[in-house]
């Protein structure tokens, strides 16, 4: 419903701001990540999520859209409502959430407050294949951006290779050769680099 606000943040706490938006203040619940990066501005946008409950209509807000697009992606899992999705994100960044869900570390996610194994690894069942978009680790790119690279990572799996190996594999080629016409060269050249 609400896509963002912009206004002047007229109270801040690690858990909450008050966006004053041409005279009318929303009560904003916000993650220490969100808190982090607005702390020292007196106004600015950040982009929302509406969650509406029998007793109140809550809105979450955040500052970068990547964190509230894992947001939304966390909360439709079964078991996981707003208050443990915002926990997760104060707790982990959203790429660091994302690239534990891709590579099936449910120990990380279990290291968030309120999150268990069985969780964590619904979280990981449910969510792996829609955050590759969002993840990126410092030197492998999660990222499998065109179709060409995730019917090759479909494939290097279907053989028994880990994800996070034939990612990793499929990137290196990737590096090296950006002009890898063919699939079936795709998939031959990533597995003699594994």
């Amino acid at each position: 419903m609400y896509a963002y606000l912009q206004g002047k943040f007229t109270y801040k706490s690690p858990a909450q701001v008050h966006v004053d938006v041409n005279g009318v203040g929303y009560e904003v619940n916000i993650s220490l990540n969100t808190f982090s990066q607005i702390q020292n501005l007196e106004g600015g946008k950040l982009f929302t999520q509406l969650q509406v409950r029998e007793d109140a209509h809550v809105i979450y807000g955040f500052f970068e859209k990547q964190e509230k697009d894992m947001f939304v992606m966390l909360t439709s899992v079964s078991g996981v409502g707003a208050s443990t999705a915002r926990m997760m994100l104060s707790s982990l960044k959203p790429e660091e959430v994302g690239l534990a869900i891709m590579q099936s570390n449910v120990k990380q996610l279990e290291s968030v407050k309120g999150i268990g194994k069985k969780t964590a690894e619904r979280l990981v069942l449910e969510l792996k294949d829609k955050v590759g978009k969002y993840s990126t680790d410092a030197n492998v790119s999660i990222h499998m951006g065109n179709s060409l690279e995730t019917d090759a990572l479909n494939a290097l799996t279907a053989l028994g290779i880990s994800r996070t190996q034939a990612e990793q594999s499929i990137q290196k080629i990737i590096r090296a050769e950006p002009t890898v016409p063919i699939l079936e060269d795709l998939i031959k050249k990533a597995l003699k680099a594994i």
